[in-house]
């Protein structure tokens, strides 16, 4: 079966960094190509080895598409649909993720506790404990400057052990000066992230919405410059409930008992967020996509 060409909403050339062939195809509102750009690659939810192996498969050349500079996705759901192995985790930033940010999935497996305090490009949230193994901010290097990334778990429904907002303003101090700043806000939510966003506004680059797995129609450049979207999807079959087996959620809400959930296989698709940034580290666009692993 050949590949389905990526679909990028949007512009109808496609994302082009510099010189878009299709003159006045941008949309309204996203402003002009900065020749000398900085490009986010965020992949949403990572889903189970088929969502895995379909990002590991095709990244190098889509980096190579986008002409991506920097490369973040969420790892909360790789293995087996609930936290990140550490071999998994190596095995996407050997195949071209520079940073991995996860939720509230990533204390499931014990094994992964060491792992997160040694690997400094795996990220759990940031408002979860201090006491709490690993870290929930880090610094990126690339050839177009440097990148700060925040992770950040969402209040409502989850319970992380202070409030995103007041933690995320500490987090800010710690990347004082720093140019581009990146937050994935994983939040049930819609109104926290919503309200993340406008609290954000004009304060960091991007603030990217993950863990409800399903992409919303709502992606913008906030005043100030600042990339938005509610929730950027999800990496992983679309036969399914939200990378779930349909059958066992159809299971478990039918007899309200408790059922193991399984990771669906069929029809994957790699779904995320492409962003530009301009100068001083101001968005000029960000452009959801999708794209079929076959």
């Amino acid at each position: 079966m050949r590949a389905r060409q990526p679909r990028i909403h949007g512009c109808r050339c496609g994302w082009s960094v510099c010189g878009c062939s299709a003159a006045g195809s941008l949309p309204a509102g996203l402003g002009t190509v900065n020749c000398d750009p900085v490009i986010i690659l965020f992949f949403a939810d990572v889903v189970g080895k088929p969502g895995r192996e379909a990002l590991i498969e095709r990244l190098p050349g889509l980096r190579e598409q986008f002409h991506a500079d920097v490369v973040v996705a969420n790892g909360e759901n790789v293995t087996e649909g609930r936290g990140i192995k550490p071999a998994h985790a190596e095995a996407l930033l050997t195949a071209g993720v520079d940073v991995i940010t996860t939720g509230n999935h990533i204390w499931k497996l014990r094994e992964t506790y060491r792992y997160l305090d040694q690997q400094e490009r795996i990220l759990r949230p940031y408002n979860f404990l201090k006491s709490n193994p690993g870290r929930g901010l880090t610094v990126v290097e690339s050839a177009a400057g440097r990148l700060g990334v925040i992770n950040l778990c969402g209040s409502l429904y989850l319970c992380p052990a202070r409030s995103p907002f007041e933690a995320v303003t500490e987090a800010l101090e710690h990347l004082h000066g720093l140019r581009n700043i990146l937050v994935d806000f994983h939040a049930e939510a819609t109104s926290e992230k919503v309200a993340m966003g406008w609290f954000l506004a004009g304060q960091v680059s991007a603030v990217i919405g993950t863990h409800t797995h399903v992409r919303t129609a709502d992606a913008c450049v906030l005043p100030g410059g600042t990339a938005y979207i509610t929730d950027a999807g999800m990496c992983g079959s679309r036969d399914s409930v939200i990378g779930v087996k349909k059958d066992l959620v159809l299971e478990r809400f039918l007899t309200q008992l408790p059922v193991r959930f399984e990771v669906a296989e069929g029809d994957v698709w790699l779904e995320g967020v492409v962003i530009e940034l301009g100068s001083e580290g101001r968005a000029v666009r960000i452009e959801p996509f999708e794209i079929a692993a076959s």
